[in-house]
């Protein structure tokens, strides 16, 4: 298995709105225009979060734990289309309610995204497929231990932190 890196993406602006296209290849390539992805975090009812493992063939940051559901929006699909695809097609799970957290830019050195994150509470079977190369869920000192270690990825750990903080504001 590999990515495609002729897949279409949309291209967006800081608002997401769409300014035009380009292949993953390009966006993952350097010249980092703007395209869309959605990541939903998996709560279970103990307030563990659950992390997917990055297959050793992923492009970007091959092997690290990372997000339950991170994926790109296809060029011409609603955003909540893309995150119940791309929930289904890593984890298996068809019957959750997501709630919008947040939006933001994320850039590394290869590429930059406009991230829309989501949140849900499931306390069901999560089957990870193929695309991953499994999950588990996390309590949140497991999570905080790994911070900074090399287990995570970058982007799961800077909206780690963002989720914290966002949770903290909202219990003040």
């Amino acid at each position: 298995m590999h990515d495609n890196s002729l897949e279409l993406l949309p291209i967006v602006d800081e608002e997401g709105r769409v300014v035009g296209s380009a292949t993953r290849g390009e966006c993952h390539g350097g010249a980092k225009p703007l395209h869309p992805v959605v990541h939903l975090h998996v709560f279970n009812s103990r307030g563990e979060l659950y992390l997917q493992k990055r297959p050793a063939w992923k492009d970007i940051q091959p092997g690290r734990w990372d997000t339950a559901v991170g994926g790109h929006i296809d060029y011409g699909e609603e955003l909540d289309n893309a995150l119940r695809r791309e929930v289904g097609e890593e984890l298996g799970i068809t019957d959750f309610e997501p709630e919008f957290l947040l939006r933001y830019v994320f850039e590394s050195d290869r590429e930059r995204e406009l991230v829309n994150v989501f949140r849900t509470t499931y306390d069901g079977d999560v089957r990870p497929t193929a695309e991953l190369d499994g999950g588990r869920f996390w309590t949140i000192d497991e999570i905080c231990a790994a911070i900074g270690t090399g287990v995570l990825t970058p982007n799961f750990e800077q909206e780690f932190q963002r989720l914290l903080r966002l949770q903290f504001a909202n219990n003040s």
